[in-house]
């Protein structure tokens, strides 16, 4: 099981993460990232990687 944490400051809303995100994890609520699904990480990081505003954590738990 993965924790997925959103730096709200720092979200620009782009969607990269919700649209590179293969177990869609997250959804745009108030034009920002959500993990509305958390229990469907795969703990691959992808949404990290596509992140240009470096606001993504993904944690094992």
């Amino acid at each position: 099981m993965y924790e997925i944490t959103v730096d709200k400051a720092k979200c620009t809303g782009d969607e990269e993460c919700v649209n590179a995100c293969p177990g869609q994890v997250l959804e745009l609520v108030d034009g920002k990232a959500e993990p509305v699904h958390s229990d469907e990480c795969l703990g691959c990081e992808t949404c990290v990687e596509v992140c240009p505003a470096d606001a993504i954590t993904v944690k094992e738990m």
